[in-house]
């Protein structure tokens, strides 16, 4: 990006955070307040030349202040051992085959943290330099994803250690006093034990697909998919568990359009919203299976399935958490990894999912799906 020069120190236009007139701001191709990140520009003699809106905004620094200064006073910036920045680069009397500055987390007075990369601008490959351009980027979104991490490592830790604290005391007791044991107690702690590694490769499972989706690397392997048939199985896997055939109610409105999607995927988006309707809901669990308008631009068709229950629902101030990270509603126990999941798992077919409030006044989960028909097929 090039900034243009004033042809007086003083032919300055604050009002728009830069040194340039509209003609050669018009130059630019783009206004430097309209950048997301803060901008700032020294000229030849180390003078601001441009100091955008961001840069106001992360600096508390109004432009009209800055603009004219040399740059080392109108971006006092000290590294983490309290270093001064300008000082230990020094960009105009340096190396003069530097080029760029990397960036990295610099202090602005007051200890406020700034990413902060800057790019030598010379006419010529080893003369003086013309311009240093300096970006700015605020750190807070950054450590928002710092603590994420470090909030799905606690809970990859906590939610690690019970199984495994289970199948080591039951592997060990079982080879220390195998011979005290009936088998009825042998199989019980051995079914124990087979359960805790269920549960150890479900979250394995869970954090390698939450690597994928955060990375966009969930790759869907589309089959016609036969979206009832799906839900049916479930519910019988539920009964079969011990809940009762009348607590589900399964709607399926003909004709449904053949609906092209990854099976695997699609049984575990089924499976976590049904969990979360028997476990968290009351009353009848409902599931409606409609056609509906695609989701996606140029296909007229899709198939939503709703997934509703009878209990207390989801309060209001809540809905717009509810498929982020973390998030178990009023009810503890599990990672509140699942729900984030299953939008990730939707959103890769191209499909949208929605939460709410059921008529019989639980929580109503809705999800649509393009059919995706494969172009050789259309």
């Amino acid at each position: 990006m090039s900034v243009g020069t004033s042809s007086a120190p003083g032919a300055r236009d604050v009002r728009h955070g830069s040194a340039s007139g509209p003609e050669e701001r018009a130059g630019l191709g783009i206004d430097p307040d309209l950048l997301p990140d803060g901008l700032v520009v020294a000229d030849e003699q180390g003078r601001v030349v441009c100091f955008n809106a961001a840069a106001e905004r992360i600096t508390a620094v109004p432009a009209a202040e800055a603009l004219g200064q040399r740059l080392e006073k109108a971006l006092p910036l000290e590294d983490l051992e309290g270093r001064r920045w300008w000082q230990l680069t020094d960009p105009y009397g340096g190396l003069a085959i530097r080029r760029r500055q990397p960036e990295r987390n610099l202090l602005l007075p007051g200890g406020r943290e700034v990413l902060v990369s800057a790019q030598y601008v010379r006419t010529e490959p080893t003369g003086p330099v013309q311009r240093v351009v300096v970006c700015l980027r605020d750190t807070e979104a950054r450590r928002r994803t710092e603590r994420s991490h470090a909030e799905l490592i606690a809970t990859v830790a906590h939610e690690l250690r019970s199984p495994l604290t289970s199948v080591k005391g039951f592997t060990a007791t079982l080879l220390a006093k195998w011979e005290r044991f009936t088998d009825d107690q042998k199989r019980l702690m051995l079914e124990t034990v087979d359960a805790d590694a269920d549960r150890v490769t479900r979250l394995i499972a869970e954090l390698l697909d939450i690597s994928r989706i955060d990375s966009g690397r969930l790759e869907v392997r589309r089959q016609p998919v036969d979206i009832g048939a799906a839900v049916g199985r479930h519910i019988q896997a539920y009964v079969a568990a011990g809940q009762t055939a009348d607590r589900f109610l399964l709607r399926i409105e003909q004709p449904l359009p053949r609906l092209w999607a990854d099976p695997d995927k699609i049984d575990q988006v089924l499976s976590n919203l049904l969990e979360n309707a028997v476990r968290h809901g009351e009353g009848t669990v409902t599931i409606d299976i409609t056609p509906s308008a695609s989701p996606r631009e140029g296909e007229d068709t899709g198939t939503s399935v709703t997934v509703s229950d009878e209990g207390t629902g989801i309060p209001e101030e809540s809905m717009n958490r509810v498929f982020t990270r973390f998030w178990r509603g009023s009810k503890r126990g599990g990672t509140g990894l699942g729900l984030y999941i299953v939008k990730g798992i939707v959103e890769a077919h191209g499909g949208i999912i929605t939460v709410g409030r059921a008529p019989g006044g639980g929580a109503e989960f809705r999800f649509t799906l393009p059919v995706a028909t494969p172009a050789y097929l259309a």
